[in-house]
């Protein structure tokens, strides 16, 4: 990390913004920040107010055996968080708490459990539309908290994240028409906030000699776009916002169908609430009273 990167994290946790817990990239929010989170929250929620959209909220975790099936493990063996959990007897607990006591690893002595820490917002969805869409498709509202097994001194690289997104499900044109609009949307998002922001064409971080090949044929098909913005260094700007067009990987993994038949395409934008607000306090300052007039509008401040 650089000097840059760490003056700002350090400025960040002298204003009480954020509160290090003494794991990297795990932090305690202030409730100023909290507050900023939830303003942009409700921009987003105006943006699709009119899309007819299908409210979901989901846990953190999901079902072990639907990331399985999702491939994550193929393509993020390295980001991806296991739940485990003590299942023993009195026997059992007796030998954990000896090996704590002496200082061993006790992590043999839980085994894991039937869900996973949710990789992004969206991959509770896809289990959940098996089977035929409506007409004209869906399009799925989701907001959770995401983990990343990433450990980073970055501010801007936490290992447990909010991620507010919308899923659409439906048709090749129809998901396509849908990611051009949220190109728009997401440009007009960033410029009422006031920040620089680059769109560009992008990768997922697969994993392994293999994953350099996807990641270059995701670039070469433009899947995958990031909004950017400078956080923690002004020469590596940070994605705030993702869109990703799947194509029919989800829809024929999960036996997802159009109404007329054919396996539905699916795309997603991810907004990361805690980067946006991490982008508005380096762009703008930490005292939001000294922040735009145009991004406080935006914000109800």
């Amino acid at each position: 990390m650089g000097a840059g990167e760490r003056e700002y994290r350090d400025a960040l946790v002298r204003e009480g913004l954020l509160i290090p817990t003494g794991v990297a990239g795990v932090y305690g929010r202030s409730a100023e920040f909290e507050d900023t989170v939830e303003r942009l929250n409700a921009m987003v929620t105006d943006l699709c107010r009119d899309d007819g959209v299908t409210l979901m909220r989901f846990p953190p975790v999901l079902n072990r055996a639907h990331l399985e099936k999702s491939g994550y493990l193929k393509s993020f063996p390295h980001l991806a968080g296991s739940v485990h959990s003590f299942a023993g007897d009195e026997r059992a607990h007796r030998e954990l708490l000896a090996t704590v006591e002496n200082g061993g690893d006790w992590a043999a002595g839980l085994p894991r459990t039937e869900v996973m820490l949710t990789p992004a917002a969206c991959y509770p969805v896809y289990p959940t539309q098996t089977g035929t869409l409506p007409e004209g498709g869906r399009i799925a509202d989701v907001l959770s908290y995401c983990f990343r097994h990433e450990p980073s001194d970055d501010p801007a690289r936490m290992q447990a994240f909010r991620m507010r997104e919308n899923v659409r499900l439906a048709d090749p044109e129809r998901v396509r028409a849908w990611r051009n609009l949220w190109f728009e949307r997401a440009r007009g998002y960033t410029a009422a906030l006031a920040l620089e922001a680059t769109a560009v064409v992008a990768n997922d971080p697969f994993f392994g000699r293999g994953g350099k090949l996807l990641a270059q044929s995701q670039r070469d098909l433009e899947l995958k776009f990031e909004v950017v913005v400078p956080i923690a260094s002004d020469t590596n700007p940070t994605a705030i916002i993702s869109l990703n067009y799947h194509q029919d990987h989800f829809g024929s993994l999960f036996g997802i169908r159009t109404a007329d038949g054919n396996v539905a395409h699916t795309a997603c934008i991810g907004f990361g609430l805690e980067r946006i607000t991490l982008a508005l306090y380096r762009t703008h300052g930490t005292s939001r009273a000294a922040w735009p007039s145009g991004a406080r509008k935006a914000l109800g401040l």
